[in-house]
């Protein structure tokens, strides 16, 4: 079984729930409050790692993930909200990524913490041979 990667956007921020400017510069962006859930959330699951990169460059979607293994599709699901149901969701389906052949999750197997957030499917990337 491969493993797959949780990719949260540690830039993130959620409009309807920013708070006011001088509270904000103190608390962390909604992305990396969302990466540390997810990383909870992944503990003991050896089949998920977990990662945050600085921009997803999905910013009318925020807070964004991606779930990506070598040779599989990948989704970049977004409008998450930096919670511990959100974080259990996506670390339930990238389990279940793992678990696939493909990466192809059947929809009945879709936590429902994860139905409505997808954003974009990605096929896996062909190696391309040059002469």
């Amino acid at each position: 079984m491969t493993r797959s990667t949780i990719t949260i956007c540690t830039t993130c921020k959620r409009e309807e729930l920013s708070l006011k400017p001088t509270a904000e510069a103190e608390t962390p962006a909604h992305g990396e409050q969302l990466l540390e859930k997810v990383r909870a959330a992944a503990e003991g699951h050896e089949t998920v790692a977990v990662r945050g990169v600085a921009c997803l460059m999905g910013c009318s979607h925020g807070c964004n993930a991606a779930i990506t293994a070598d040779g599989k599709m990948s989704y970049v699901l977004g409008s998450f909200t930096p919670d511990e149901v959100s974080a259990g969701a996506l670390v339930e389906y990238a389990v279940k990524h793992a678990e696939n052949e493909n990466g192809v999750v059947p929809y009945r197997q879709w936590p429902q913490g994860v139905k409505g957030h997808f954003v974009a499917r990605i096929p896996p990337l062909e190696r391309v041979e040059t002469n």
